[in-house]
């Protein structure tokens, strides 16, 4: 019986209506593809186009089999009276990576199972042995105080402040891609790792090996693209707010900044500045002359930055000939409504590329022919109200099998306008993203939190894991989104701590709905929405702004090694903020740490993340050396040592 053939140096195994490929796909990598009663399809949801890799070795032996790509082997085993395949990943030492569960005998279990959808396509399993040793990063953004995943389970989908990136590196030295833009779920078991697709048409996954983190993030940003090097404005201060909601108010807070001789790059103008949602475009009672606006904020140095949002309202002037054109989501069922915000609206549909052009060329007219730069891509998930993720269809599909890709798809749209006016190197802020949305310059921010100290621990956690999913631009509202007054004492302490650890991230943006609500009205009298209180770094007190202003210059005296850094992830796709085990993989202390990173490789940061907390303990890794920034005191590595915090300064030791 022949259940293996070679074919193009690729490795393929049949039976049973089964058909699985193996395909090299970059240095140390493959890509396995599996259909049942039909034929692989080359989707590239993330993955680009491999390399080409002379180091692969395929053998056929009867009924077993492997291919070996480099460093990575996938052995195969044709086993059972059902002859089932199951696939083990070895690295070059021989070691087991990863290994597909066994039928369990008279339990007739499935590795790839695929459950039919009565009429349509396939649930989809994939089940892997678990191993109790191993500890498991990375899969973007999720709302957890948790940044080893082993043992947990999470939902494959998007939500306002969550982003699903489902790849994941071991510590056993492997990183896998779950290449599939379905809703579904993964769990992290103890006995077992399974990948779930709710519905799809193919298994379809990427692994590679690496004996370094720093060798697996390159692996991975080769197989889905590396971020475009930062503009010089996005190493600096962004100052935003919910909202400034008129061309003059924004005008006078960036004068404010240069009067008071501080630094910053970016204001931004928030949502609701425009008509009707869907409009894309200025209010002229609010914002009269958008081109006058914009030259004097270049005149001082500072880029504006837009929002854009993905709604369209049924009252917008765009949305007939939208809804005719087929360019906006479909609801399966009821009425033609994704979200209630405001009024009524439904989604642009990302994935039609008809429909990104239409929007480009809106926001071409009416913001970038103005000399704006830079965009807010907000509600990227998108936002469904109450996110039925089975009622809505796309161009590429139902959501239910392609939704999570839309995040990437509006990342795309502008990507490929600004490239296209000659811009290089657009970086957009964007509210969700997906495997490979990094090429298109996504600088992801983690939504609409709370200003609560539990959400300020989790954004920790979010951007360590961000960055091992392959997107190295992160940032988040620095004080939370929701709430906080900036008279509250107990605010602005949250505030101040926030603040120094945001001097320490990729981006450094300042940014909230402070309380209380300012009414916002038009000439007419009739309402508007509203805007929040003062949210600038003189807003919060006597006490706050030295220490607020000491770090706006901080920030300003590392923009050297900042823009070093950016560099470096553009080149080799490691992130900025790194984990500690990531930086440290021979300490095993460091796989449990997850109050402290590195940012780059060159700073140990600790931020102060409990309230009234004036220390804090610190580990420092065996055989390193470190300097505080603040005492000159020097630490030596392998201890765990209390160091001082005073409300005026985050510990922050240099390597020396």
């Amino acid at each position: 019986m022949k259940y293996f053939e070679q074919q193009n140096g690729q490795l393929i195994w049949r039976n049973h209506g089964e058909t699985v490929l193996f395909t090299p796909w970059g240095e140390d990598s493959l890509r396995v593809r599996s259909v049942m009663m039909g034929e692989i399809e080359d989707t590239r949801f993330a993955l680009l186009e491999p390399a080409a890799h002379k180091d692969v070795e395929i053998v056929i032996d009867d009924e077993n089999a492997s291919i070996r790509c480099g460093k990575l082997t996938a052995k195969m085993e044709v086993y059972g009276w059902r002859r089932k395949l199951r696939i083990t990943f070895v690295n070059q030492k021989g070691e087991v990576l990863l290994r597909e569960i066994s039928d369990g005998n008279a339990l007739a279990l499935d590795a790839r199972k695929f459950e039919p959808l009565i009429g349509g396509d396939f649930a989809l399993d994939a089940v892997f042995d678990g191993q109790d040793d191993e500890h498991l990063y990375g899969m973007g953004q999720y709302q957890e105080e948790i940044l080893d995943w082993k043992g947990c389970t999470l939902e494959l989908a998007h939500r306002n402040s969550q982003a699903s990136v489902p790849f994941v590196m071991s510590s056993k030295g492997y990183g896998f891609l779950w290449h599939n833009p379905a809703i579904g779920w993964v769990s992290f078991g103890k006995n077992r790792t399974t990948w779930h697709a709710d519905s799809s048409k193919q298994l379809d996954y990427w692994i590679t090996a690496g004996d370094t983190p720093e060798e697996i993030s390159l692996h991975y940003a080769k197989a889905t693209g590396f971020a475009p090097m930062m503009p010089e404005y996005g190493l600096g201060f962004w100052q935003c707010k919910l909202r400034y909601w008129n061309q003059e108010q924004l005008l006078e807070v960036a004068r404010e900044y240069k009067r008071r001789g501080l630094p910053i790059d970016v204001i931004v103008c928030d949502f609701f500045h425009w008509p009707r949602m869907g409009d894309y475009r200025f209010d002229p009672e609010f914002f009269p002359d958008p081109a006058a606006m914009v030259r004097e904020l270049k005149e001082m140095g500072i880029e504006l930055m837009v929002s854009v949002w993905p709604q369209v309202a049924l009252t917008s002037e765009n949305y007939e000939e939208m809804l005719q054109q087929g360019l906006l989501v479909r609801a399966e069922y009821g009425e033609q409504v994704g979200m209630r915000f405001v009024e009524d609206s439904m989604f642009f549909d990302a994935t039609n590329p008809r429909a990104r052009d239409y929007v480009w060329k809106k926001c071409k007219k009416n913001y970038y022919d103005h000399g704006i730069r830079i965009f807010w891509l907000d509600e990227a998930e998108p936002e469904y109200g109450s996110y039925h993720f089975k009622n809505y269809r796309y161009h590429m599909g139902s959501n239910q099998q392609i939704g999570n890709i839309f995040p990437q798809q509006f990342s795309r749209g502008f990507w490929d306008g600004m490239t296209a006016q000659g811009q290089e190197n657009p970086v957009n802020l964007v509210r969700c993203a997906w495997a490979g949305s990094q090429r298109y310059g996504a600088l992801v921010w983690s939504g609409d939190i709370m200003s609560k100290w539990e959400d300020f621990r989790r954004q920790v956690c979010a951007g360590l894991s961000m960055g091992v999913a392959g997107l190295p631009w992160w940032t988040t509202d620095i004080g939370g989104f929701h709430h906080g007054n900036p008279d509250d004492p107990a605010f602005r302490e949250l505030l101040i701590r926030w603040f120094q650890w945001g001097a320490y991230c990729p981006v450094m943006r300042l940014h909230g709905d402070r309380q209380p609500s300012q009414l916002v009205f038009r000439k007419d009298g009739t309402p508007t929405l509203n805007s929040g209180s003062d949210n600038e770094v003189w807003s919060f007190g006597e006490e706050a702004y030295p220490i607020l202003v000491k770090y706006l210059q901080r920030r300003e005296e590392i923009r050297g090694y900042v823009r070093q850094l950016m560099q470096e992830a553009h080149e080799t796709g490691k992130p900025l903020m790194r984990a500690m085990f990531y930086a440290f993989p021979e300490d095993q202390h460091c796989y449990a740490i997850q109050d402290q990173y590195l940012f780059g490789d060159k700073y140990l940061v600790a931020p102060v993340m409990e309230p009234g907390a004036r220390e804090r303990s610190v580990y420092f890794p065996v055989g390193t050396q470190w300097k505080n920034v603040e005492t000159g005191d020097i630490l030596q590595g392998g201890q765990r040592c209390t160091v001082s915090a005073p409300l005026e300064s985050m510990p922050v030791f240099e390597r020396i």
